[in-house]
């Protein structure tokens, strides 16, 4: 169980700061499109950049969920990066199929990839809140 641990806490570490540095630059993004040009910033470009954001957020995602699908081929779960992503996907989004399982040996990473998923889109999803909350309040303030 503690192997489990001492190479799962790192890895969601490395998300964290992941996602951190994928979420300060799409509210440093989002932010400087509408105060650059507030005369050009209406809702359909502001939506527009609202989607680029998430898009990006959403690739932070996935990128760590490839990061976790590696660390299960490293650990010889699987031999295919497809098969391996595809269960760390299903992980980290807690979603639980329950059709792709791991050996004994590393089944407790799938509980710590899916409190580090739960987190992650957590992060994703107050992100795009605060950046629709400065939308909304551009649009009241017109």
């Amino acid at each position: 169980m503690l192997i489990n641990l001492l190479i799962g806490l790192p890895i969601m570490l490395l998300c964290l700061v992941l996602q951190t540095g994928f979420t300060f630059w799409t509210v440093r993004f989002y932010t400087g499109r509408t105060q650059r040009a507030p005369a050009l910033a209406g809702p359909f470009a502001q939506i527009r950049s609202l989607l680029i954001v998430m898009i990006v957020l959403m690739l932070g995602n996935f990128i760590q969920i490839t990061i976790w699908g590696v660390l299960f081929m490293a650990l010889g779960e699987f031999s295919e990066l497809y098969e391996a992503v595809y269960h760390s996907a299903v992980n980290f989004s807690s979603l639980g199929y329950g059709d792709v399982v791991m050996s004994k040996r590393w089944k407790l990473l799938g509980p710590l990839e899916a409190a580090n998923g739960v987190l992650m889109f957590a992060l994703t999803g107050a992100a795009l809140m605060a950046i629709l909350q400065q939308l909304v309040r551009a649009q009241v303030g017109k």
